[in-house]
């Protein structure tokens, strides 16, 4: 069994090593294709809908654990 962790580990490091390449190389090939300005522009809007969203999570999750009556003070 001690095995299990390195040959997963293993694994897990190959595969996301892997996925980064060929996202890279995606992003790079759609640069290409369609200009360095319409890239900027939708990773500028991807950027606000994560930033957008991050916010609503963490607003829902304050208010949540106020109503539960968690204490978030230090």
């Amino acid at each position: 069994m001690d095995w299990v962790p390195i040959a997963f580990g293993t694994f897990k490091v190959v595969a996301l090593l892997t996925a980064m390449f060929f996202a890279i190389k995606w992003h790079y090939d759609q640069g290409q294709k369609y200009g360095r300005q319409a890239v900027l522009r939708a990773s500028a809007k991807i950027t606000g809908v994560f930033v957008l969203a991050l916010l609503v999570v963490g607003g829902i999750t304050l208010a949540l654990s106020n109503f539960l009556g968690l204490d978030l003070s230090y």
